[in-house]
Formats: structure tokens, sequence, C-alpha cells
């Protein structure tokens, strides 16, 4: 083997590793407390950026479905959206609404211009429209499975 057949296959092999660091980056979150640690828009910040997420919160966003405007912000250069209700008895009241694959909320239809991607947790729903896996595994990992989408 040359030289350069080494090098090509290191690249392949340094490539793989960090695919597989990826796809089971490991998150130090305890499921269980995660509760504790995120009840609102500011300490899901501070936990995505503790998990070594580069966030910057970015603005405000109203949708028709959701009653609470929402807060924006950049996880790792992808917009997650999210609201924050004054009690889980209406977090709950409207993430039942959700349908199961995203599609409607109540009786609007949703044409997404990227996959839909629902969490809730207390008295917040978070929204990730993508499907980048780093961006869904920290979310899953703060809040636990998505409630709706694809």
């Amino acid at each position: 083997m040359n030289n350069k057949s080494r090098v090509v296959l290191l690249g392949i092999i340094a490539a793989g590793l960090v695919l597989v660091a990826v796809f089971f980056y490991p998150v130090n979150v305890d499921k269980n407390n995660a509760t504790s640690e995120v009840t609102d828009f500011a300490s899901l910040v501070a936990s995505l950026t503790a998990l070594g997420a580069a966030v910057e919160p970015s603005g405000m966003v109203s949708q028709p479905y959701f009653s609470p405007e929402g807060k924006t912000a950049s996880v790792n250069g992808e917009t997650i959206q999210v609201f924050e209700y004054p009690d889980v008895e209406s977090a709950s009241r409207e993430a039942a609404l959700i349908s199961p694959d995203g599609s409607s909320i109540g009786t609007t239809m949703v044409l997404w211009v990227d996959s839909p991607h629902f969490y809730k947790l207390d008295r917040l729903i978070v929204l990730y429209l993508g499907d980048n896996s780093e961006t869904i595994g920290l979310l899953q990992a703060l809040i636990g499975d998505q409630i709706a989408g694809r």
C-alpha cells in the first residue's frame, strides 16, 4: 500500500469516526431530570449551550395555531421555535391538537418547508423544521422524544 492509499484510507476512517460521533453524540443528561433543568426558553438555551451547541436567540415568531408568541433561536445554524405557555394544561391542550405527522394543527393544514419535529416539555412546545440529526439529538436529550412530526 503506497502513501497516497494510506492517506485516503485514514481519511475514510476519520470521516467514519466523525459520523459515528454525530449519530451517537454522548449527551450526559438524565431525561428524568430534564424537567427540572429545562423550564423555559432561557433554561433551554442554557442547557443547549452547556451541551456544547452554539446557540443564539434570534427573535420572535407568531404561529396562528399556537396562542403564545414564540421565541426563536439558532442552534448550530438550525432554527428552533419555542412556545412558552402560562401553565402545563394550556401547553398540553394545544399540543394535543397536533396531528401525529405534524401536517395539521387543529383545523389548520400546514405545508411545511421542511420536516416538522414537535417536542413538549411541561409548559414548552418546541418546533424544529429540518432533518439535522445533531439538532434532533440535542432536543431529544433535553426534552425527550418528539410528540409529532416526521
